[in-house]
């Protein structure tokens, strides 16, 4: 499905990916660990085809097609989406009308209620709550997880979708993610939480802009907890 080989990145002379390589299987989720500053969310940027990402050497081969040169709107209409690790606010539109604006075709108020409940939001409560200023954060980014639900993409990537959201509710993501994984969409995962690389298919350990480990999510955890958490290399903030 996805298949990244050596991508590196450099933005304002700085070296901020180097050779990084990796594969998303079919229908799998894979999670990307790393502490914070060490280029996950470039890595996230590079792959959605975001402005100013470009890389300077690499390929990123998406479905079979070479995407590296595309654009974030065409690798959008290829089936790759991001919800963002900030969400967006979108003063004087409804949750509903946002929500089904993301969906592809008709949709229903049942099948809206049905994202909302993944991510714990009561439908009553939200449909007709703007997606701005009277939502918290965390609100807003259940909001956007329920959008990505609702896009029904070939590749979702999640950049730390936990972000902003209390620790009782890790749960509501993680079965969110297994909900996109049964609707048939590959997932990459970004984060810096253990609870959520073993949910994973498969996954890789970022540091300092390079992959150091990939494999099974108990060996990169396990790598992860025990030698990055406290990180003995002091790491510069990328992003």
């Amino acid at each position: 499905m996805l298949d990244i080989q050596g991508i590196t990145l450099i933005r304002d002379d700085k070296e901020i990916l180097h050779d990084i390589s990796l594969s998303v299987g079919d229908g799998n989720i894979h999670c990307i660990v790393g502490p914070n500053g060490s280029g996950k969310s470039s890595l996230a940027y590079t792959i959605m085809g975001c402005s100013g990402y470009l890389p300077s050497s690499g390929t990123i081969d998406f479905n079979g097609q070479d995407v590296t040169h595309l654009s974030l709107s065409q690798r959008a209409k290829a089936g790759i989406t991001l919800a963002w690790q900030e969400p967006a606010r979108f003063e004087g539109l409804s949750v509903k009308d946002y929500l089904s604006i993301c969906h592809k075709g008709e949709v229903d108020d049942t099948g809206i209620a049905r994202v909302l409940a993944l991510v714990n939001l009561s439908p009553k409560r939200y449909l007709e709550r703007e997606v701005g200023e009277t939502l918290s954060g965390g609100e807003r980014k259940r909001v956007e997880l329920a959008s990505v639900v609702m896009m029904r993409p070939k590749l979702a990537i999640l950049d730390e979708p936990d972000s902003g959201i209390d620790v009782i509710s890790i749960q509501d993501i993680v079965t969110l993610i297994q909900v996109l994984k049964e609707e048939g969409a590959s997932v990459l995962v970004i984060t810096h939480r253990s609870e959520i690389v073993n949910i994973g298919d498969s996954a890789s350990l970022i540091c300092d802009g390079r992959i150091i480990l990939s494999g099974s999510p108990s060996r990169v955890s396990e790598h992860y907890l025990e030698r990055c958490r406290p990180c003995e290399v002091e790491t510069v903030h990328r992003i």
